[in-house]
């Protein structure tokens, strides 16, 4: 059993990121306090802290007091973003987690942009239905000669009453070619559970499928169509298998066992 004086400062570091990078929406704050006082430096603790939030904030889609949502799609360059639905720029403080600098920013609304605002108009349909805590975004690269299309969506529900957090987000990506593409997706599930152990699971999905390209009101409606589709199948995999994982965690009893279980599943 380590304690803090064997502990030399790469060590201390990399101990604080692996607790971080389990951390959810919510969390972090805390987490930083009881890192501070477990390694007793915590100047350490939010350097650390500050280098892994620039990129957990984007790799998680996380959503932003502005209705909008920080990726690396829609990173321009150091703490900067844009929004292309708002066509808003702005500079994000991750440590006060706060925007400033927010400037307006025009885009041509050529036949990529006009895709775009079809893709975002059933995306956001289809969030604000089937997922009302979500925050959604279809952002427009580039890729040589073609257009590229990222759909994003992040929701989050932290319940520290009730001794659970949970992390659902997808990203799709596909090309604008003619008549077909093919659409490439994941979807990864994250939870938290810190009653009577603390229990972290994490299960993910990912899929390929083709997607016809013929005008933007049908691109759209069937690429919600095929989301909805193997949103569902995901769903339905994680009631199939809940009942055998619980078993297998607390029929084991391991709150008593052991402090700490990390799952991970990987549904076909």
């Amino acid at each position: 059993m380590w304690s803090r004086k064997d502990l030399r400062k790469p060590e201390k570091a990399s101990l604080i990121c692996s607790l971080l990078r389990r951390s959810l929406p919510g969390e972090s704050g805390q987490i930083v306090r009881d890192l501070s006082a477990l390694v007793q430096d915590e100047k350490l603790v939010r350097q650390e802290a500050a280098r892994l939030g620039a990129y957990r904030n984007k790799s998680n889609f996380t959503p932003i007091q502005i209705n909008a949502l920080l990726t690396h799609y829609n990173n321009l360059e150091g703490n900067r973003f844009f929004d292309p639905q708002d066509k808003l720029s702005f500079v994000f403080d991750r440590l006060c987690g706060v925007t400033s600098k927010t400037q307006r920013q025009g885009v041509m609304r050529g036949e990529g942009e006009l895709w775009r605002e079809a893709l975002h108009k059933g995306l956001t349909a289809y969030v604000s239905c089937h997922c009302p805590v979500g925050t959604c975004r279809v952002f427009k690269k580039g890729l040589g000669k073609r257009q590229m299309f990222v759909a994003c969506i992040e929701a989050h529900q932290y319940q520290p009453s009730n001794h659970w957090n949970s992390l659902w987000k997808s990203g799709w990506t596909f090309a604008l070619t003619p008549i077909t593409t093919q659409v490439t997706g994941i979807f990864p599930l994250r939870v938290h559970y810190f009653k009577d152990a603390n229990l972290h699971v994490t299960i993910s999905k990912s899929v390929s499928e083709t997607l016809n390209v013929i005008d933007q009101s049908q691109c759209a409606t069937d690429f919600v169509k095929l989301m909805k589709a193997e949103d569902t199948k995901f769903h339905v995999a994680i009631l199939e298998n809940i009942q055998a994982l619980s078993e297998d965690i607390w029929g084991k009893k391991s709150a008593e066992e052991t402090p700490c279980y990390l799952h991970f599943c990987e549904l076909e």
